[in-house]
């Protein structure tokens, strides 16, 4: 399972980075605002930032609805840089649009999806990868990880290369159980990436061997 990150914040990139377990960002413009990133210009030179400070895929977001407006914008930004994955929402143009990246070598991933019918017209379209956001549907009483399963068992079915993104993970048993299910990715953030460090036993061992070996020192 690859491990991205779902923030805009650098510092927080630059620590996962260097945890060794890093394979790419997912950001949005409601993350760039929360880092007071706004404004055309300054959200482009940020996603190089981003792109600077990792190794892997950086999925920027179109804002555009239209599809002419979505293709002229998935382009500009995907000449930023090599590591950029153009993010298109799941709305009847974006599908469009996906297909045309696709058939152009630009490299893609379908947000904003709830439904295992979005994800199928997602990989019909090429999407490189397929944001379920199976936070936003527990938070409705929906059963999140069911979506990544039917996904999971629909392109295995026929073979779809299109990665499984797990988006809008909340807490680190979101992380385990995506992987548990057969999600290509997760993204979230850098505390549910960090809890799976943390074991009781781990604590409690590692504080005994210390204790052990300082006896006779």
């Amino acid at each position: 399972m690859k491990f991205f990150i779902d923030t805009a914040n650098l510092d927080e990139i630059r620590e996962a980075q260097e945890l060794g377990v890093l394979d790419g960002v997912t950001t949005n413009p409601s993350l760039m605002a929360k880092e007071g990133i706004t404004g055309r210009d300054n959200i482009l030179k940020h996603y190089v930032a981003i792109c600077d400070i990792v190794d892997g895929d950086v999925s920027a977001e179109v804002i555009s609805t239209d599809y002419d407006e979505i293709v002229k914008e998935g382009e500009q930004l995907a000449e930023l840089h090599g590591q950029i994955v153009v993010k298109v929402p799941m709305i009847e143009d974006g599908v469009r649009a996906l297909k045309h990246f696709s058939d152009n070598g630009i490299r893609t991933n379908c947000t904003l999806v709830f439904s295992a019918g979005q994800a199928l017209l997602a990989a019909k379209a090429g999407a490189t990868y397929v944001s379920p956001f199976i936070g936003r549907l527990d938070d409705i009483s929906t059963d999140g990880l069911n979506l990544i399963a039917e996904i999971r068992h629909i392109y295995d079915n026929y073979g779809y290369e299109t990665q499984i993104l797990a988006a809008s993970i909340r807490h680190t048993m979101h992380i385990i159980n995506c992987a548990k299910i057969g999600a290509d990715v997760m993204t979230g953030s850098l505390s549910s990436i960090k809890g799976l460090l943390k074991h009781p036993l781990t604590d409690s061992g590692l504080e005994k061997f210390l204790a052990d070996y300082n006896k006779g020192n």
